[in-house]
């Protein structure tokens, strides 16, 4: 099947462009409601670092009730993502999308402030789904091929997330309210065949507050530099290591130099590391060394990383190089954390997301810890507030014969392996639901 780097280029505004027109805010009105959760108590996660967290997970689901009426109803409640972005400068994303797209509406007015999706969502999404059909059917009929047909249906919610989210991307000067969309993952290993499937959305999606994602894969590193070159904004994901986190810090600050614009503000990026798999392998290795030393360490090693990697961001983005391009407009790469979903129950139900409140950064969270986060999360700066424990952490684990550096590699090998076992089986999908439909797919 062709990749997106090699397909034809369709008319945006012909083909792909959106009908998608949000109801007006005046007339809607969203109520967030959460249902009891019991009682609970961690017995794994001792460290004085996560004394802040709440240890009691939320159980249910989120409910969002909305009120089409003629304006009556009670206002939003604020909740603490308004806290986590106005107190202590975190903006809070939701990792997750689909239709109908309007269905974020109740987040937006809840605090969320930005979309990431992934090949894992949209799998989901459209595999699970029949609000893809009728579009789908449309594009077989005119004769596009599967992936053609898979990029478009992801381009439409793309443009329509983008619309929802443009009001704070205006309100923040391009600071925030960005939809991250990623380049097709069988390009991992591919350096400019990433660099022409980022051009190739940028310019499809044709939307200002898009970003598109690329792996932090060596053979991606220089595409990242060579799409910031471009002005094109960028979502680098599946960061693991801080090895592979300064390489993707260089990659931008390379492609803004390179870039040859006099104003950068409209250039803007965010960098995805990675946490709660940290954990998960690095949890495995400790029990297999076994001893009351090694265990001790569990669930311990992912937010530690997470504090060094801000620490590193700090030291990055300061100093004259760094000063030189802010002359010219230049915003901070953010550090933006992804996977903070808690997948050990013994665990705390906001362990990624608590520990990792500081200003510049982004928090993307999917329902689980977004809802565990508005139930009982509390808001105040923790990332930095003890940078020396951390740093004794993540030693303790080299002591142990932790390499962090395998532990990286490993992690991004099986990222890539999942979102592209993700990607092949939504065309797998798409192909029966073709067949399903009787179309005939040349």
């Amino acid at each position: 099947m062709a990749t997106i780097s090699k397909l034809s280029n369709p008319n945006p505004v012909a083909s792909l462009s959106s009908s998608f027109k949000p109801r007006s805010s005046s007339s809607l009105k969203c109520f967030v409601g959460f249902p009891t959760r019991p009682a609970f108590s961690s017995k794994l996660v001792s460290s004085s670092s996560l004394s802040s967290i709440n240890t009691h997970p939320f159980r249910g689901s989120l409910v969002v009730r909305c009120s089409l009426a003629d304006g009556n109803g009670s206002s939003v409640k604020r909740t603490t993502l308004h806290d986590l972005y106005e107190k202590e400068g975190q903006s809070p994303w939701y990792d997750n999308l689909c239709r109908p797209v309007d269905d974020l509406l109740p987040l937006i007015a809840s605090g969320v402030r930005g979309v990431t999706s992934n090949p894992a969502i949209f799998q989901k999404a459209i595999s699970s789904s029949n609000a893809y059909n009728d579009q789908f059917r449309e594009l077989v009929q005119s004769g596009k091929d599967i992936e053609s047909a898979y990029w478009e249906l992801v381009v439409k919610d793309i443009q329509d997330a983008c619309k929802l989210f443009e009001p704070i991307y205006d309100q923040t000067d391009g600071g925030d309210g960005y939809v991250s969309v990623e380049v097709s993952p069988r390009l991992a290993d591919d350096t400019n065949g990433t660099i022409e499937a980022a051009k190739y959305l940028h310019e499809v999606v044709d939307r200002p507050n898009v970003y598109i994602k690329i792996p932090a894969t060596a053979p991606c590193i220089p595409s990242i530099k060579e799409v910031i070159a471009n002005g094109i904004s960028v979502n680098v994901t599946l960061i693991f290591s801080l090895a592979r986190y300064e390489a993707v810090i260089d990659a931008y600050l390379d492609g803004l130099e390179a870039s040859g614009l006099s104003d950068l503000s409209r250039v803007t990026s965010v960098a995805s590391f990675f946490v709660s798999r940290v954990d998960t392998l690095i949890d495995k290795m400790l029990e297999m060394i076994g001893t009351p030393e090694a265990l001790d360490l569990r669930g311990k090693a992912a937010v530690a990383q997470a504090a060094l990697a801000y620490r590193l961001y700090q030291k990055k983005f300061s100093g004259p190089r760094w000063e030189a391009l802010v002359k010219k407009g230049a915003k901070k790469q953010r550090l933006l954390w992804a996977s903070t979903s808690v997948k050990n129950p013994a665990y705390p139900d906001t362990l990624y997301v608590a520990p990792l409140i500081g200003p510049d950064t982004v928090s993307t969270m999917p329902d689980q810890a977004l809802q565990a986060f508005i139930d009982h999360g509390t808001v105040s700066r923790t990332i930095d507030a003890n940078v020396s424990e951390a740093e004794g952490i993540y030693s303790a684990l080299e002591k142990l014969g932790i390499d962090w550096g395998k532990v990286g590699s490993q992690l991004e090998d099986e990222g890539v392996e999942s979102f592209k076992k993700s990607f092949d089986s939504l065309l797998d999908t798409l192909q029966e639901k073709a067949n399903t439909l009787k179309f005939v797919i040349s």
